[in-house]
């Protein structure tokens, strides 16, 4: 048998894609343009996957994200759909059925995060929160279905958030909603591994996004966000979108397979369980 020094030139031979975890995988993620998808698009181009960066109202910074994959050598394409509504849903993966002939992995990361007293929130208001961040779910979910089922073979990554462990004041429809999504992916668990398709979810913590910082643009604010995390987190410092990648593709990946149904928390130590 040869060494690994051996193994290791041969795949050299062959060429990188021997070394990408994701070749030839074409995943979806929802909400890709900004934030934590679109660093996990990136990573997934990267990867050797064919990436399907889902946005809405946003096609500059999607458009971009496209750019940079195909500037490195990867391959991609933008799509608009709004993904809590079930006609865009399917138009989009009619699209895709189109271009890459179905999908492999579908990342679940669109959501939303309106801040308000539990006692304001009108109703309307908590239809849209549950809609976008937990409906979106089994919608993009049962019409990845198929494709996967066809397959033997699928990856589902829902992602939730911290605030689910923590409670987390005026955040009540946002929290009810990110705990739907981890009941959903233990329930949907149970339904597809027999189907070779794994569905997992990952809790991030307080992440920097572009989004963050419009919402709070005083820079006492961060400061003190900043000040309170390293506090209360194991590695005291802010978390970043790069530092989910490594979760995303891990789930993503073949070195995955046996793991489902679980919710993998990623924010530094803040909360653990």
């Amino acid at each position: 048998m040869p060494g690994l020094h051996h193994i290791a030139a041969w795949q050299q031979e062959e060429g990188k894609e021997s070394l990408m975890r994701l070749y030839n995988k074409v995943a979806l993620v929802t909400g890709g343009a900004t934030g934590i998808g679109r660093e996990v698009c990136l990573a997934f181009g990267r990867e050797g996957a064919k990436v399907v960066v889902n946005y809405i109202g946003d096609p500059k910074s999607a458009e971009k994200v496209v750019s940079e994959i195909e500037a490195a050598g990867g391959t991609a394409i933008a799509i608009c759909a709004d993904v809590s509504s079930e006609e865009q849903v399917e138009d989009m993966f009619r699209e895709i059925e189109t271009k890459w002939d179905g999908v492999d992995i579908l990342v679940n990361n669109a959501g939303i995060y309106p801040r308000k007293a539990w006692h304001e929130i009108t109703g309307d208001e908590w239809d849209k929160v549950q809609a976008v961040n937990a409906k979106s779910c089994f919608l993009t979910s049962k019409a990845a279905y198929p494709y996967m089922r066809s397959k033997g073979y699928g990856k589902i990554i829902n992602v939730t958030s911290v605030t689910f462990f923590r409670g987390q004041k005026n955040f009540v429809h946002y929290v009810a909603s990110k705990g739907a999504v981890i009941g959903f992916t233990r329930a949907l668990s149970r339904e597809l591994g027999a189907e070779g398709i794994t569905v997992n979810a990952i809790s991030p913590g307080a992440v920097m996004t572009e989004q963050e910082l419009l919402d709070f643009p005083d820079s006492s604010v961060q400061e003190e966000t900043r000040l309170y995390l390293e506090q209360e987190q194991a590695i005291p410092r802010r978390q970043l979108p790069h530092d989910m990648v490594g979760s995303f593709i891990f789930l993503a990946s073949s070195d995955s397979d046996f793991m489902t149904g679980q919710t993998l928390n990623v924010d530094g130590g803040w909360v653990m369980h």
